[in-house]
């Protein structure tokens, strides 16, 4: 059976969301709505949809520079993306096309348009999740499943808080990569949140602590005065690197 198709509505006139929504979902597809940036930014790094219709003018920050931040995130960078727009002129449509929009729909739009739209970008882009096996990631005997919520190691349930959960996201799409304190704080609190950069602190402690009963702990390494890496058990640490 061929699974449904998720696209995420990101428009901040409510009418408009919800007709688009209604009209999505008649055609057979699910849908999940947010109504400005930092809330869509939260939902794809949640669970990435197969297609994301964006419009440009949002209330927090422009459509455009939106897209520009989830194709510069490797675990973003291949959704779908089709930005809805009222401005008509050449000059946006290639600005958008270049900044890494699929397509671009300018308002207003016909019900049968932008079905068709939708189905040539998918049809072409194969969405961004052919299987749920990719819904879940693995690192280390580590399983996280981004639409269920849950945390495995070594087979074991771990409890972790969203932030924690986050984190953990977070650092299974960059394994082996050091993050800044200031890049977690972007990615997991989003773009202008006021976070106190030492709190990363506090919630990689309690990371650490709800994976060390199977002894993973050890995989949330310190890159001292950088930032945090997930690394494999074991690996050799450089001296650079202490435990906090």
């Amino acid at each position: 059976m061929t699974a449904v198709r998720t696209i995420l509505i990101v428009e901040d006139h409510k009418p408009l969301r919800s007709l688009l929504s209604f009209l999505l979902s008649s055609a057979g597809y699910e849908t999940v709505e947010t109504p400005d940036a930092l809330s869509a930014l939260d939902e794809t790094s949640r669970q990435p949809p197969d297609l994301v219709l964006l419009d440009w003018q949002l209330p927090d920050m422009e459509g455009i520079k939106l897209l520009r931040l989830w194709r510069a995130d490797a675990a973003t960078a291949e959704i779908p993306v089709i930005m809805v727009s009222g401005k008509a002129d050449e000059v946006d449509r290639v600005t958008a096309l270049k900044a890494g929009a699929d397509d671009y729909v300018t308002k207003p739009f016909g019900r049968d348009e932008l079905l068709a739209r939708v189905q040539a970008v998918l049809r072409r882009t194969g969405g961004s999740r052919d299987t749920a096996d990719q819904d879940v990631r693995r690192f280390e005997n580590i399983s996280l499943d981004v639409r269920s919520l849950r945390v495995t190691a070594a087979e074991t349930p771990v409890h972790l808080g969203p932030i924690e959960f986050k984190m953990l996201n977070l650092f299974m799409t960059h394994p082996e990569r050091v993050l800044s304190r200031s890049q977690i704080v972007d990615r997991v609190w989003r773009i202008n949140a006021h976070v106190d950069e030492r709190t990363v602190d506090v919630h990689i402690r309690r990371l650490r602590l709800a994976l060390r009963g199977t002894g993973h702990d050890d995989c949330i390494q310190t890159v001292r005065g950088v930032g945090y890496r997930l690394s494999r058990v074991g690996a050799p640490t450089e001296q650079l690197q202490e435990r906090l």
